[in-house]
């Protein structure tokens, strides 16, 4: 492992370097804004077309030739993707970097690299967290054993790589990771969850709007912070209500579909996967490892399954699970492993949900990096 992982210093190749250090900005503080922000509109006459890029984990190993190297080929997937499908619309569905391998202070540098193959098409997009995007940094045993700890140089996180600072391990918290995104882009429909749920942050819900009336919703897309890294793997209880007020003050009747996303599964997955062999109702291509769910379940699942409008929820974190498989009267479906970063050598893709309001449908597919598409199913006829 070694022996192809060279260790080398902190700007690990001149692309590399160039890169992040074209991305450093000082950043102010407050809180952004964007107004009349929260709604997308259908084009007319055609369907809203979803990309979800899971577990990217750039920052992978920063340290050595390996890991950048990851992070070009993950760029390649999510343009291979993005030119085959033409998404309307990016959902970026956790673990968008690995945390606990970047020792610089400002980890946004990393997640606006995740993030460039969408901005550069013009495409808008919206993230939720993982487990690993503001983990805490981890030593590497190896370090301090055979040849030691690496020279680490960080570059200055202001403007350039003129000059260089001590490497930071303390991490960039969920919050300045969000501030970061939506500061740098008008194309990132990300938000600030309610302040009564931090640290709890990425909890917010998107209107998908008729091209015919732009405040006539078509679709409601939540997004919730199932936790990891910095605090416990959950969707807590307060979360659970937020969804509940939220869904009756805008859906009351139920009467517009509902889909749903957040990264780290919940317990119910591990009540329909499938053993072994991925068998009908459930739809997909692999099933390698068992589901790891959330630590505890406080509430939001009952609360799904009772609404008739909630038609799919759909996670990332299993790199080796891509199947979809109904619950009650929804469907829990995994995404695609899209990065190199993170474990596992299954083949990369992404999950592409479809909305089409005419006659009103939803469907889903995975495309592969190579081209390929499979597992195609409807999820709401």
């Amino acid at each position: 492992m070694m022996g192809r992982r060279l260790r080398r210093l902190w700007c690990f190749t001149t692309f590399t370097c160039v890169y992040l250090c074209s991305l450093a900005v000082v950043l102010p503080l407050p809180l952004p804004i964007k107004p009349d922000g929260n709604y997308h509109i259908l084009r007319p006459g055609q369907p809203f077309k979803i990309a979800l890029f899971a577990d990217l984990h750039f920052g992978e190993d920063a340290w050595t030739d390996w890991g950048p190297l990851q992070d070009v080929n993950s760029v390649r997937v999510m343009s291979t993707v993005l030119d085959a499908e033409t998404p309307d619309f990016v959902i970026y569905l956790g673990d968008v970097i690995t945390a606990n391998n970047i020792a610089i202070r400002n980890a946004s540098l990393y997640w606006d690299q995740a993030i460039s193959p969408t901005r550069a098409r013009g495409i808008p997009w919206a993230s939720v967290f993982g487990n690993h995007d503001d983990a805490a940094f981890e030593w590497p045993m190896e370090w301090f054993s055979g040849p030691g700890i690496p020279e680490l140089r960080c570059p200055l996180a202001n403007s350039s790589c003129s000059g260089e600072e001590p490497c930071s391990f303390k991490g960039t918290q969920r919050l300045e990771l969000m501030k970061n995104e939506i500061e740098l882009s008008t194309l990132s429909y990300s938000r600030y969850g309610p302040k009564e749920l931090w640290p709890s942050i990425s909890n917010y819900v998107l209107q998908v709007s008729s091209s015919n009336n732009p405040r006539s919703p078509v679709a409601f897309l939540y997004f919730l912070d199932s936790g990891g890294g910095s605090y416990p793997e959950v969707i807590s209880s307060a979360q659970a209500e937020w969804f509940r007020q939220k869904a009756q003050e805008i859906n009351p009747d139920s009467r517009v579909p509902e889909l749903i996303f957040w990264h780290i599964p919940s317990q119910a997955y591990k009540k329909v996967a499938p053993r072994f062999v991925i068998h009908k109702p459930c739809v997909g291509s692999i099933n390698k490892e068992r589901v790891a769910p959330q630590e505890a379940e406080n509430g939001i699942m009952k609360l799904l399954a009772k609404r008739v409008s909630v038609k799919a929820i759909f996670v990332g974190h299993n790199h080796g699970l891509d199947w979809c498989c109904p619950f009650e009267k929804l469907w829990l479906c995994f995404a695609r492993h899209t990065g190199y970063g993170g474990y596992g050598n299954w083949a990369r893709g992404a999950r592409i949900v479809e909305i089409t309001q005419q006659p009103f449908s939803i469907k889903s597919w995975i495309r592969m990096e190579d081209g390929s598409v499979h597992s195609e199913l409807v999820l709401s006829p």
